[in-house]
């Protein structure tokens, strides 16, 4: 197999860009040769440029969500940004007397541990009132490790003790030191892949909408067009969470801020 060219990084940097959205460094050169290298050897191809028209000829779907699992950058954890889920159960508890449900969509769910996190917060507060969690990623790769709800011990240390109690049940024998979400908590959330650079499945409306720490890799007109579709998913006076490092000042007038990196849609 032939290093990657620059031309050759060009070409997958706008593959990644057109299939996901994501806008990826010149930098990330290594990282290319390392999640594709394996694909290259595995199709007999020589090079990058090769593997490129693979991708691009049409003739390879399959092939195609594969690149695009092994260059998304998936990196989460339980209860990442506290103060959000905070900020959730003031939510949850003021809508615990209504009859219909509490939709929140966790819209890159990655792995799903931001998902369950959710799902903790709202089974603590809910009480009799109906609730459900969609969680989505572009990745069909980590949304199977989502469904399984299996992690390790060390991917939920800020999970709060009490959640840990009644959400989680402690692996034994050879799932030694991993946890298993509970089967009842499980059954209130949803995986699916949904790709948010294209025109949104129905999936209907939603209280709440976390989109974190993904739109610093989109270009600006990106984030518009991703925004403005999420937005349209979030019921008047629902909520958008994004990352810390993200705003949508100059991205949308759809939505006001109403804490560092929350946003309540105009009514």
């Amino acid at each position: 197999m032939k290093p990657i060219t620059d031309t050759e990084l060009a070409q997958i940097r706008r593959f990644i860009f057109e299939a996901a959205g994501i806008t990826m460094s010149e930098q990330k050169k290594a990282l290319v040769e390392g999640r594709l290298g394996k694909r290259l050897t595995l199709h007999g191809l020589e090079s990058f440029g090769q593997y490129f028209l693979m991708l691009t000829s049409g003739q390879h779907p399959d092939e195609v969500q594969v690149a695009v699992d092994l260059l998304t950058t998936n990196e989460t954890y339980f209860f990442r940004e506290l103060k959000h889920f905070e900020f959730l159960r003031t939510q949850a508890l003021a809508a615990r007397a209504r009859v219909q449900p509490f939709r929140v969509w966790s819209a890159a769910s990655s792995t799903g541990e931001e998902a369950y996190s959710i799902a903790m917060v709202l089974a603590d507060c809910m009480e009799t009132t109906p609730w459900e969690v969609l969680g989505t990623d572009i990745s069909t790769h980590v949304l199977k490790g989502a469904a399984k709800a299996l992690y390790t011990m060390e991917r939920a240390r800020h999970v709060p003790p009490e959640y840990l109690r009644r959400f989680c049940l402690k692996g034994s024998g050879e799932h030694q030191g991993k946890l298993l979400i509970e089967r009842s908590l499980r059954s209130h959330v949803l995986f699916r892949q949904v790709n948010l650079n294209t025109p949104l499945p129905n999936i209907g409306q939603f209280d709440v909408v976390f989109l974190r720490n993904v739109m610093i890799y989109f270009s600006d007109d990106t984030k518009r067009e991703v925004v403005a579709r999420v937005i349209a998913t979030i019921k008047p006076g629902g909520y958008f969470f994004v990352g810390h490092s993200e705003s949508l000042n100059g991205i949308s007038n759809a939505v006001d801020q109403v804490a560092p990196s929350i946003y309540r849609k105009v009514v």
